[in-house]
């Protein structure tokens, strides 16, 4: 749900390019926030910062790593992705065969999704406007997915009831965040409550300190079971 920002702000025609397990995607974003430094810099901005979804966030360009790592795997897949900014992590899905929604508050975000979807023939993919808050979807999907959607402790509540009703029961949520205290702190407490949670670390970045990403990967059918006990 990585809103806010000014309405007005025009993206600016900045690219990010991956090319992975034989694929090659672009994105389009307003810029790339890869480094600790970078985030403190766009944060620290009183004026001309652009909503949050257009930029480009390592935890991103860490998920789209990782789902490309799943491949062929992914095939025939429902995926719901949460707070979908510009959109990489579920257009990696989507060109593994998965059936992607993508969802985010911010309407430019939104409407970048659907650009950058189009740029790499992702013609499937459906765009929602979403309000975890105000939350109506009632599918369940085979995989929740969500780049850096932790980070505001005030979301957490809609986030659980979002994980709770809408992953299937042999499904699973796949989260990247740069580890921040507010998600650990959520991850832990979904850890007490019966979810299995497995890390993976990434790191996004070339310059002297990259980013470290951790992937989180939580089992829907490990709580199904330790509430059924």
């Amino acid at each position: 749900m990585k809103g806010g920002g000014a309405q007005d702000f025009v993206v600016e025609p900045q690219e990010y390019h991956l090319r992975l397990a034989g694929h090659a995607w672009k994105i389009r974003h307003s810029g790339a926030i890869l480094s600790f430094l970078d985030e403190q810099r766009l944060l620290g901005m009183e004026t001309g910062r652009p909503p949050y979804g257009v930029t480009l966030w390592p935890s991103a360009i860490a998920l789209a790593h990782d789902l490309a790592a799943r491949g062929k795997s992914l095939r025939g897949k429902r995926v719901l992705e949460l707070g979908a900014g510009t959109g990489l992590p579920g257009i990696v899905a989507a060109t593994f065969g998965a059936r992607v929604v993508q969802t985010d508050y911010n309407e430019q975000a939104l409407e970048l999704c659907r650009q950058n979807g189009a740029a790499n023939g992702c013609a499937d993919i459906e765009y929602r406007r979403a309000d975890w808050t105000a939350w109506t979807d009632t599918a369940q999907y085979d995989l929740l997915i969500g780049a850096d959607v932790l980070y505001a402790e005030r979301q957490h509540a809609g986030l659980r009831r979002i994980f709770q009703s809408n992953v299937a029961p042999a499904g699973s949520i796949i989260l990247a965040d740069p580890f921040r205290s507010a998600s650990l702190r959520m991850l832990e407490a979904l850890e007490s409550e019966g979810w299995s949670v497995a890390l993976s670390k990434w790191s996004v970045g070339e310059d002297v300190a990259p980013r470290p990403i951790g992937v989180f990967e939580l089992d829907a059918a490990a709580r199904t079971a330790r509430v059924g006990e």
